[in-house]
């Protein structure tokens, strides 16, 4: 993309983005902070809009977000690709094109068997027909009434988006499923760090941070790059200090799964905090936590407001807990919910 059409795209998605705002569910607008903790909108504003478009990053960054959060995929062509995991069935249209009918097919990942649409067998070109539907759309009826606008994008279309910004945003990208792809013979740590190489975006400083739940992954594309990395760590008990240990000694930070810092009881409630934070902070860890999301669906029984799935639930108090422990950066589908709940 040229740095005319990139700066023109840009300009179109903040408007579009501003445009939409009023339609999605009113969140409010906020002003930018940069002081701890940091807001990372997850794959986007994604409460409000189809995930991993230039529409949701956009709203994210209206919305008040310091980082947003592109998770990449590879290609056929070997292009990064801003989507959740390689199958392409549950955030898009790619069903609903007859001439791609043949393309459905079985594979492993994490050594289960799935059926679907791969990104990895599409060139960018046959991607860029497809459009983003709503990953959740009994949960999100606001966001699914977009279903078909949206283009799939590149992390290279969001980095030249953040580069028509008036302010610093970092990017976070995670590399899904590694392993997936060098079984395959293909390197996302290299296609990663390429670009990132290309860009001068490789370094200690700057507005780029990296992703993954495999540590190797992490560990392969750290020999390239300067970025701060961090391991993706999902569950929940206690990770001995050992493994804190090492963690410190190759990563900058740990993204952890917020049971593993409020542990669910056996009735679903919030209870007694671990002392990971403290923990990971004693050996210089930053800890970022995943994933706070408005509906009582994803809330904790004591935090719900109704036994409505889709009803928004008491969000701010949840913010509130792990703000008061200290974490340095919450990721939220509802980054202004974020924000407004830190500031």
């Amino acid at each position: 993309m040229s740095p005319k059409s990139a700066l023109l795209r840009g300009a179109a998605v903040v408007t579009a983005a501003g445009a939409l705002i009023g339609m999605a569910a009113a969140p409010a607008v906020a002003k930018p902070h940069h002081d701890e903790p940091t807001v990372i909108a997850h794959r986007g504003a994604s409460g409000y809009l189809p995930e991993h478009t230039l529409e949701a990053y956009a709203l994210a960054v209206e919305l008040g977000a310091d980082v947003i959060e592109p998770d990449l995929v590879l290609t056929k062509d070997g292009e990064l690709l801003a989507r959740h995991e390689p199958v392409l069935d549950e955030t898009t249209d790619v069903a609903a094109h007859p001439e791609f009918a043949e393309r459905k097919t079985t594979k492993l990942i994490d050594g289960k068997p799935v059926t679907g649409f791969f990104a990895d067998d599409f060139t960018l070109a046959e991607l860029k027909t497809l459009r983003a539907e709503e990953r959740l759309p009994t949960l999100r009826p606001d966001s699914a009434a977009h279903d078909g606008e949206f283009e799939l994008v590149t992390y290279d279309e969001v980095l030249d988006y953040v580069g028509t910004l008036g302010r610093k945003v970092i990017t976070y990208p995670e590399m899904k499923h590694p392993s997936y792809y060098e079984d395959k013979g293909m390197s996302i740590e290299d296609a990663l760090a390429d670009l990132l190489e290309e860009r001068k975006l490789d370094r200690r400083w700057s507005p780029v941070w990296v992703q993954s739940f495999e540590y190797e992954s992490l560990l392969t594309i750290d020999e390239r790059i300067d970025n701060p990395v961090g391991l993706n760590i999902d569950g929940q008990g206690e990770i001995p200090d050992a493994t804190l240990d090492e963690y410190a000694e190759t990563l900058d930070t740990i993204s952890l799964n917020k049971n593993r810092i409020f542990p669910r009881a056996a009735d679903g409630s919030i209870s007694k905090p671990t002392d990971i934070v403290e923990r990971a902070h004693e050996r210089g860890l930053d800890v970022h936590v995943w994933t706070f999301r408005a509906e009582n669906s994803f809330l904790p029984a004591n935090l719900r407001s109704s036994t409505n799935p889709a009803e928004w639930g008491d969000i701010e108090a949840e913010f509130e807990l792990f703000y008061d422990l200290g974490v340095d950066a919450v990721f939220s589908d509802f980054p202004d919910l974020a924000v407004a709940a830190r500031d």
